[in-house]
């Protein structure tokens, strides 16, 4: 090959490799931006009940091990956390708390990531069906469906109703001030086994005949949540497969939600330490974040 020729060889594969390099550097430092994650939700997002406390915001109970807390460990993710215990979706437009603003004030332009749970705590539902059930279940000694046979379909046609627009709505909110993110709408893992287990009834107290129908309005609840996430361009994340078996009528170590009585947690009826890691961990799977 002629010395010019090979000259302009060596300067072009000079030249790609350059720009290769360039494109490899540039590649590394984007990988290497930690992603903009802001955490929103009720409860089950924030952890209550799981030590330890993060003392920013005594209001919220809200635990430095929940499960936005595990992601942004696990991802390295800049994490905005401003779930807050007894959140409704309304608070995601609406001041919970005198000093605690609206959620969606934590989102942005910049915003790369939202989690969120929510929807649980609109009209009262989790509360009012595990309290009344609760109290049925010990007026009956177990036996029956007294609170079915009483409330009937009141609380599926209140989520119906009411709770799936406002998810919608909520969602719609996250979307319009963190447009670019990816948005991922958690389902709230079961509380309730498949079938009654009467060595659970001391510490869930619900008739044998209300453990299905509890259930039912639990999957009424998550059902909603799928559907506002699936039409407002979030991405929905199951837990009924995952979390079967892991109810709060399973042993210490193996469930992820805490009983009624005789838990180990200061705020029953709701995800322990392991729970707010497997949520976590099934996010993750379930966005593709390493």
């Amino acid at each position: 090959m002629p010395k010019h020729a090979l000259r302009r060889v060596m300067a072009s594969t000079a030249a790609v490799a350059g720009a290769l390099a360039l494109s490899f550097t540039g590649a590394a430092a984007h990988a290497a931006e930690p992603l903009d994650y802001v955490a929103l939700g009720d409860s089950y997002s924030a952890g209550s009940g799981v030590l330890p406390v993060d003392p920013s915001n005594l209001l919220c109970l809200r635990s430095t091990a929940n499960y936005p807390h595990v992601i942004a460990s696990a991802t390295g993710a800049r994490l905005t956390d401003v779930t807050c215990g007894a959140a409704q979706t309304s608070h995601f437009t609406q001041a919970q708390y005198p000093g605690v603003a609206p959620q969606v004030d934590a989102l942005g332009a910049g915003t790369d990531l939202v989690t969120l749970t929510i929807g649980g705590n609109d009209n009262g539902t989790f509360i009012n069906a595990v309290t009344s059930c609760g109290t049925a279940g010990l007026l009956s000694g177990g036996k029956g469906s007294p609170c079915k046979d009483r409330y009937g379909s009141r609380f599926e046609d209140e989520i119906e109703a009411n709770t799936y627009p406002a998810l919608k709505a909520a969602l719609n909110a996250v979307r319009g001030e963190a447009p670019g993110a990816t948005v991922a709408a958690l389902g709230y893992p079961w509380i309730m086994p498949a079938a009654a287990d009467p060595s659970c009834f001391v510490k869930l107290p619900v008739a044998q005949g209300d453990v299905p129908y509890l259930r039912g309005i639990q999957a009424r609840l998550n059902a909603a949540v799928r559907r506002a996430a699936e039409e407002t361009g979030a991405v929905f994340v199951d837990f009924a497969r995952v979390s079967e078996g892991h109810d709060a009528c399973a042993a210490r170590g193996t469930r992820w939600i805490e009983p009624l009585l005789f838990g180990d947690s200061l705020v029953p009826v709701h995800p322990n330490a392991l729970g707010e890691r497997r949520m976590a961990e099934h996010t993750m799977d379930a966005l593709g974040l390493g």
